[in-house]
């Protein structure tokens, strides 16, 4: 699906620039600029992860962590308003990538797991190997104040449309209570490992707030940095089986181009 996606949106992209070869671009932007229209171009990368707030006692130690490769490619139109300009809103789409690996030890933390082809409920103890991803169409809507030609900075609310996304991993080095923290037994030593995935249950719909600055190097080229902190759990609301919520919290940076 994530395939079709990308090729949907190469796909747009190229007949954008085809429209815009074909017209007489530098007076048509120059009048929207003197109305004050600013349209850009941006992308960038995703650092960041789905975090629970506070970290819950069940999570023992963070092993390791890895923010993935999470691209972002994002439109922006901004109408600045006043006599001065230096206040504006801007809105725009966005499609990017929220994704992390995390390794974690574990206590007494909810689980289901597959084993032997059956779904097992109950505690986990020991070594939780997590892979988490989402593909998001993002729209952005964001109060913006220039300082300069160089500066400005921004700040409002997101709301994003998951179109693809998976929260899979496996547990290892330890042992599953069934049904309660002290139901029966089961021990997953030398190697084996049992598998879940609770990709059905992630949220269709996020939201949340964004902070951002851009430099503009350049007569056309900017430099961009953006904070999104999400308001809601990544996993639907009758989804119980992870006993904490998990939101994403995502630095975005890079690049831009302002026509």
């Amino acid at each position: 699906m994530k395939q079709h996606i990308i090729t949907v949106v190469i796909a747009a992209m190229s007949c954008t620039t085809t429209v815009f070869a074909q017209t007489d671009r530098t007076s048509s932007l120059s009048s929207a600029e003197q109305n004050g229209w600013e349209y850009e171009v941006k992308a960038g990368v995703n650092i960041g992860g789905a975090s629970p707030l506070p970290m819950p006692v069940e999570i023992r130690k963070i092993s390791s962590y890895s923010p993935k490769f999470n691209g972002t490619i994002e439109g922006t139109v901004t109408k600045w308003l006043g006599k001065d300009q230096n206040w504006g809103v801007s809105t725009g789409l966005k499609f990017e990538e929220k994704g992390m690996i995390t390794d974690a030890n574990v206590k007494n933390y909810s689980m289901e797991i597959l084993n032997d082809g059956n779904r097992v409920a109950g505690y986990w103890t020991g070594y939780v190997k997590t892979n988490y991803n989402s593909t998001l169409l993002t729209i952005p809507v964001m109060a913006n104040y220039r300082f300069n030609d160089r500066w400005k900075v921004r700040a409002g609310l997101y709301s994003s449309i998951k179109l693809d996304g998976q929260f899979t991993g496996h547990v290892s080095d330890g042992y599953l209570r069934e049904g309660t923290p002290v139901g029966e037994k089961l021990t997953f030593a030398d190697g084996n490992t049992a598998s879940y995935d609770f990709s059905s249950n992630l949220r269709h719909f996020q939201w949340g707030g964004q902070l951002g600055a851009t430099w503009r190097g350049f007569n056309h080229f900017t430099v961009n940095a953006d904070l999104a902190w999400a308001f809601n759990n990544i996993f639907e609301s009758d989804f119980k089986t992870i006993s904490f919520g998990l939101y994403p919290i995502y630095l975005n940076i890079g690049f831009g181009y302002r026509f």
